[in-house]
């Protein structure tokens, strides 16, 4: 028997997960958070960090990968010459410059109090500006390279964040050799290639995230001196080979084998973006297949063997989710995030003591936390109204529009509030929200000229609330269907590291064949009710005005008010 391991990094923690060859069957799996977290306030010293920033400590990375990996190890019971294989991924663009050694230069004491040595998230929004001016400077020198991306380059992207570093931080940008992606980071950590010249970048994340294409490389030097950047100072910071989804970057280091507890020289694949990695562990091989990751926020993927430009959409690649296919990637910043934010903001303590004791009339308690049964709570109080009773409509952008919009100084709205609203009216509103934004990315899609013929459903939310996937249906009008992982992104990184082992290593030598075997094949199918369509295309109509509204003929008054003005 043989088997992989495919280590994700989220959003707040690391996971990892043992998966079987053969059958796909997850063997074990174990998670370890980030000690600081999101740091959005200040830096582990005290110092203060700007608005619309986030960032994270890069040793909290090294520490989750180790505990997460040696408890999985452990817990599985194999011998380590078990596992043949080793898969990364990692939120993107989530990204840190690193010295010519490969070490972060937040570890260097003179760049412990400075915020651009940290690594910035996905959702770090500080480069918004700079991500502005690029996207102007593209319209007018290469607006082939701006349709791939969905007419915007986005504030969640690498060059943006190079900008905003080289204009915040000089010295520091000066001074670094590298600014690299978390999974490239990891990989090269596990691979000992940390030195210049050694270390290579995943064309995932460099697809999707620094705009770089297989035939024609990073961006052009006009969209540069558009901008009035120097294209080759900025490149003289990202040396290293853009290496394809599917190959083997190398092989793990002894060292790294006995923190880990596995066998020294395994291979090791290409990092991976998490969402990415989610579509093989889903089972997805064919076009038309659209998956939403459904989580912290959620990222729409769609396979494709056409290359055409989508307005609105975060990017087109080829090859950059599974090799001969096209990959797009839409996505939606606010999702769990939003209903978290109400239920840390807005629930009152005799909501938290009646979800309490719902909990324990349902048989819930148990490792649950407070805010979990507050969730499920308000849920069923939702699920009892019809649609349409709650009289609201929300819009769900309180990190901004990512798609179609491509506006991240847009602010989220409620409409319909009377002295009647209740919480859980405000509750299944925000749910009904983010799934009224999910169709408008289906419906751009088809519009484009991109078949959707099935849409599957992954991420915690889409296993944790059978209500939330039940409104789904409902609002896009077609069947979902969801797949019970659950950690999407990690099983298709082990999926990536039995390919990376090949036929040679006891595993396979393609994506495909690794896909049929390893990929979940399970769904749990939630379909749409007749009456509920109809009200909810209604309501979708609503939705639609005021996107309309807010986030085109209005939204200079949405930035004003984000910028506090």
């Amino acid at each position: 028997m043989s088997y992989t391991i495919g280590i994700d990094f989220g959003t707040l923690s690391a996971r990892a997960v043992i998966v079987d060859v053969l059958t796909g069957e997850i063997v074990s799996s174990a998670s370890a958070d980030y000690a600081h977290g999101v740091l959005n306030r200040e830096l582990p010293d005290g110092t203060p960090i700007e608005p619309e920033s986030a960032l994270q400590a890069p040793g909290d990375y090294i520490q989750a990968l180790v505990g997460s990996v040696k408890e999985a190890v452990g817990l599985s019971g194999l011998m380590a010459e078990e596992i043949i294989g080793v898969g990364i991924d990692a939120t993107s663009c989530t990204i840190l410059p690193v010295d010519a050694a490969g070490e972060p230069m937040a570890f260097h004491e003179e760049y412990r109090s400075q915020p651009q040595a940290y690594i910035k998230m996905w959702k770090h929004h500080g480069a918004a500006p700079y991500a502005e001016k690029l996207t102007e400077a593209a319209k007018e020198a290469c607006p082939d390279l701006l349709a791939r991306f969905g007419g915007n380059i986005s504030a969640e992207s690498l060059f943006p964040r190079m900008w905003e570093m080289k204009e915040k931080a000089p010295r520091l940008f000066a001074e670094m050799d590298e600014y690299m992606e978390v999974a490239d980071w990891i990989v090269s950590e596990l691979t000992g290639a940390k030195a210049r010249g050694k270390r290579i970048r995943g064309g995932c994340a460099a697809g999707y995230k620094a705009y770089y294409r297989p035939e024609t490389g990073f961006p052009p030097k006009a969209l540069f001196n558009a901008a009035r950047l120097s294209r080759k100072e900025l490149l003289e910071k990202l040396p290293s080979p853009v290496v394809p989804v599917g190959n083997a970057a190398g092989r793990l280091t002894r060292e790294m084998a006995f923190e880990l507890g596995l066998a020294e020289g395994i291979p090791v694949a290409v990092g991976m973006v998490d969402a990415h990695a989610s579509v093989p562990a889903c089972g997805i091989t064919s076009p038309g297949e659209l998956l939403m990751i459904i989580g912290t926020s959620t990222c729409q993927m769609l396979l494709s063997e056409k290359d055409l430009p989508v307005p609105g959409i975060c990017g087109a690649v080829p090859g950059g989710i599974l090799p001969g296919y096209v990959g797009y990637e839409a996505g939606q910043t606010s999702v769990g995030d939003l209903f978290a934010y109400f239920v840390d903001n807005y629930i009152t303590e005799d909501i938290h003591r009646a979800a309490k004791d719902y909990a324990f009339a349902s048989g819930r308690i148990g490792g649950r936390s407070k805010a979990a049964d507050v969730h499920a709570y308000l849920s069923a109080l939702a699920e009892k109204k019809a649609p349409g009773e709650n009289g609201l409509i929300a819009l769900d952008w309180l990190n901004g529009n990512r798609s179609p919009l491509c506006d991240y100084a847009l602010s989220g709205m409620l409409v319909g509030l009377t002295q009647e609203t209740r919480p859980e009216d405000i509750y299944r509103a925000l749910l009904e929200s983010t799934a009224y934004g999910c169709r408008t990315i289906v419906e751009n899609f088809i519009r484009a000229g991109l078949p959707v013929n099935r849409i599957l459903a992954s991420g915690g939310i889409s296993q944790k609330n059978p209500f939330a996937m039940q409104l789904y249906a409902d609002i896009l009008g077609v069947p979902v269907e969801v797949v019970p992982l659950p950690v999407g992104p990690a099983h298709g990184s082990a999926i990536f590291g039995a390919v990376a082992a090949g036929s040679s290593g006891g595993s396979y030598d393609s994506a495909e064949e690794a896909i049929r075997a390893m990929g979940c094949k399970e769904r749990i199918v939630y379909r749409p009710v007749a009456d509920h369509v109809t009200i909810y295309d209604g309501l979708y109509r609503k939705y639609q005005r005021l996107c309309q509204i807010f986030g085109e003929e209005e939204k200079d008054l949405m930035h004003d008010l984000r910028r506090k003005i």
